[in-house]
């Protein structure tokens, strides 16, 4: 981690001043201020510098996408990756040939690839960010998918009469399920068991 002593008239002059010799923003810097300062007797006598110490903080989103093509590069996989970032949401798409290999059987490497992002992006510092992991279009495909397999298995459920039990899914696809059949007045839905098992029950409301 960069960081370097400044000294200003005022503490924003300070951090200015060390902003410019980082050659970076304020929003990427961590600012302790050493000494305030003071303007001393009509803005001379007894004048005091204030001293700051400015260290640049560590990208996460930027070592999330260094993780990201360290691990695929490491499958053999050439993909380009691209980040979007909307609030405390950040997206990272991959693109590229042999996808397929990064996805696996229903998701199950790309939704461990996106909680090993997860824990980068989160790892340090007091922002929070929710990760989306997505390969191709996959993720659209199978919210697609999932609200298809929803309807179907609600009409299981009513025609027999009986709680329908599916498959074992990450939290972010059981709440798929859920939100698509919570307006339904006909069935009502639940997670039961533990992870990695937790899946969706319907039963006839």
């Amino acid at each position: 981690m960069r960081e370097i002593t400044a000294t200003g008239q005022t503490v924003d002059e300070a951090v200015q001043s060390a902003l410019e010799q980082l050659n970076t923003s304020r929003d990427q810097v961590e600012v302790s201020i050493i000494d305030e300062g003071k303007k001393g007797l009509f803005g001379v006598f007894g004048a005091k510098r204030a001293i700051v110490k400015v260290s640049l903080v560590k990208n996460k989103i930027q070592e999330a996408e260094k993780f990201i093509r360290d691990v695929v590069s490491k499958m053999n996989v050439e993909a380009d990756v691209t980040t979007t970032v909307e609030g405390n949401h950040v997206t990272f798409e991959l693109t590229g040939e042999n996808i397929a290999v990064l996805i696996g059987k229903r998701g199950q490497t790309l939704n461990a690839l996106q909680y090993l992002v997860h824990l980068v992006v989160n790892k340090e510092g007091n922002q929070y960010y929710t990760v989306t992991l997505d390969a191709e279009g996959y993720r659209r495909r199978r919210k697609e998918t999932l609200e298809a397999l929803a309807f179907r298995m609600a009409e299981k459920a009513k025609r027999i009469d009986k709680k329908v039990a599916l498959e074992p899914m990450p939290a972010f696809e059981r709440k798929v399920i859920h939100s698509v059949l919570q307006n339904n007045s006909e069935v009502s839905t639940y997670s039961d068991g533990v992870e990695p098992h937790r899946h969706v029950v319907i039963k006839r409301s």
